[in-house]
């Protein structure tokens, strides 16, 4: 617990929220004896307030119209970018699972790793207060902002459809690879393809925001390819 806080930057007066907000319900279920609960609940509250926390960001520090916002705002909290922050701080190897999500690589899952990313702004609320998660969230989350380029349309599809059609004998399209969870809690993953050859994949809890990230990896590789 003691790695844990000094890794997110915050300590907490209450301990138990912090271990819960790293208990998977496959954990939860395997120790139904020892009164452990999952991080559900608390995702579900982290969910709520990195919304609320990213909306009034973008609100104040950016002068697009609304579908632009909310385009920024998807860039932002999508699984796939929270996966990636959770990742980067290595929470993975810190999260309590049951054995068959053991075997099957569940601390790399992303749908996991984002959902333990919220667990803890919920945690971190509910011990703290919103200011300590909205500093929490400003500095993990919203400090990435001009790295995915949320500053400009949000709508990377758009972005890449534009870049695409440049050669008018080019064509872009979409391509469902795979899905994972129970019909309530789907995660899709999308491939973004340029003639039919593959230039980027995104995962998101619906197939349009898995495109909207394939878009966007899309456009990184091809920028990268552009400067080399």
């Amino acid at each position: 617990m003691r790695e844990i806080q000094g890794i997110i930057g915050y300590k907490f007066k209450n301990k138990s929220l912090i271990r819960t907000a790293m208990t998977h319900s496959s954990y939860a279920n395997e120790n139904k004896s020892s009164g452990v609960k999952s991080y559900e609940r608390l995702e579900f509250l982290g969910d709520a307030i990195l919304g609320f926390i990213t909306g009034e960001f973008l609100f104040r520090n950016r002068q697009n119209a609304e579908g632009d916002l909310t385009r920024m705002r998807a860039a932002l909290v999508c699984e796939p970018n929270l996966a990636r922050i959770a990742e980067k701080l290595g929470l993975g190897r810190f999260i309590l699972l049951g054995k068959g999500e053991e075997q099957s690589r569940g601390r790399e899952r992303q749908s996991i790793l984002a959902d333990v990313l919220e667990a803890i702004i919920g945690a971190i609320y509910i011990d703290g207060g919103i200011e300590n998660a909205s500093s929490f969230i400003n500095r993990y989350i919203l400090s990435d902002a001009e790295d995915l380029n949320v500053n400009m349309s949000g709508d990377f599809k758009t972005e890449l459809q534009e870049l695409v059609q440049r050669n008018r004998s080019n064509t872009l399209s979409y391509r469902l690879v795979e899905e994972r969870g129970p019909d309530h809690r789907k995660s899709f993953k999308v491939q973004a393809l340029i003639n039919d050859e593959p230039v980027g994949d995104g995962w998101g809890r619906s197939k349009k925001e898995a495109e909207q990230e394939a878009a966007g990896n899309a456009l990184k590789h091809l920028r990268k390819d552009a400067k080399t």
